[in-house]
């Protein structure tokens, strides 16, 4: 066996050192620039210019080495950034990162502000801040938060308050419970009004919605072509009922309003259908709430509306009709030129002769 000399173990040893050394260690000439928000590192070291004009593996070897010594020194000062556990002691180390310095190109352009509105531009002029109220508010009698309106609202009913205060200029004599009960009653039947006013108003802005019109397109459906196929046919003296059918149409000539035909039910044969019928009936008889009928309460606000327009108008009419007089003619003014007053033109007699004529014998 041949024997090991100590020199050559101990290079040995020094040549692994500084390899492990060389494999965390870079040095360069000029400090790289460093953007660690970006995690962004500039070298601006010039590279070999005779390794980058040839080609083959050699290039190739020169930049893995170029982007992994720079790698190596932007890992390195990640890891002098304070760091802290993720999640506990035993979860991943992570770097806090400052901010960035760079600002890096985006995209797209950014989008454009817009621009103030009216309404904003009055309030920034005069100082108005947009306030938003919030939904929760303090009861103190309650000692908890509550909403702002409705049920279980902060401060309670006042009308099933125990102490009502009597406000300032009101007769001290007068029931104050049972003002707020009348107020209280007063404010439901109006909010009732106004929702009827908003069934009418949208039932007749409803009914009074124009048929959309029939433009030729280069580009229609078959839902619009139907549709105008069944104006064109209804739009005969027999309403279509004479005229040539197509190919797919149905024999049963189309309706105006383009609805079907009413049907009606068997008169035997479904029994199932008639006693789920009979029940639904016996229940809303028996039922103490009213059923409200949408139609009949909007025509009924309707025809409602309709009466106090109509008193309304009338009673401007009759404070403007006044007595008509004769017109006063004016003093030195008169209606000829002569300046004579005009005669009242006589009556003609009951037979229909004139006066110079003879007189009929008896």
């Amino acid at each position: 066996m041949a024997a090991v000399r100590v020199e050559a173990v101990l290079a040995a040893a020094e040549e692994q050192e500084a390899e492990k050394r060389r494999s965390i260690t870079v040095e360069k000439e000029l400090e790289l620039e460093y953007d660690l928000g970006n995690l962004l590192a500039v070298d601006r070291n010039p590279p070999s210019a005779a390794a980058l004009r040839g080609s083959g593996p050699r290039r190739e070897a020169l930049l893995r080495a170029l982007a992994r010594d720079n790698t190596q020194l932007l890992v390195s000062r990640l890891w002098e950034l304070p760091a802290e556990r993720a999640g506990g002691a035993g979860g991943p180390l992570v770097a806090q990162l400052p901010e960035p310095a760079f600002r890096l190109p985006r995209e797209k352009p950014p989008p454009k502000p817009r621009p103030p509105t009216r309404w904003e531009q009055f309030a920034r002029l005069k100082g108005i801040r947009r306030k938003k109220k919030t939904s929760l508010v303090w009861d103190e009698q309650a000692k908890e938060w509550r909403r702002r309106w409705g049920y279980r609202r902060a401060g309670g009913d006042p009308s099933r308050a125990w102490l009502a205060e009597v406000p300032a200029g009101a007769d001290p004599e007068e029931d104050q419970f049972a003002r707020l009960r009348r107020e209280k009653r007063e404010r439901v039947a109006r909010n009732e009004l106004n929702r009827l006013r908003n069934l009418a108003r949208a039932h007749r802005a409803g009914s009074a919605v124009p048929a959309a019109p029939l433009h030729p397109t280069g580009h229609q459906d078959r839902d619009e072509l139907r549709r105008v196929a069944r104006v064109a046919r209804v739009s005969t003296a027999s309403l279509g009922r004479f005229q040539p059918r197509l190919p797919k149409e149905s024999a049963e000539p189309p309706s105006r309003s383009g609805g079907k035909k009413r049907r009606f039910e068997p008169l035997l044969g479904n029994l199932a259908a008639e006693r789920s019928r009979q029940l639904e009936l016996l229940r809303d008889m028996g039922s103490k709430k009213p059923v409200l009928d949408i139609t009949r309460a909007v025509n009924k606000q309707m025809r409602q509306e309709e009466a106090e327009a109509a008193a309304a108008n009338k009673g401007k009419k009759q404070s403007k009709r006044g007595k008509r007089g004769r017109r006063q003619q004016r003093p030195g003014r008169s209606g000829k030129k002569s300046g004579g007053r005009r005669q009242p033109q006589q009556q003609k007699p009951a037979g229909g002769g004139t006066g110079g004529g003879r007189r009929k014998k008896a």
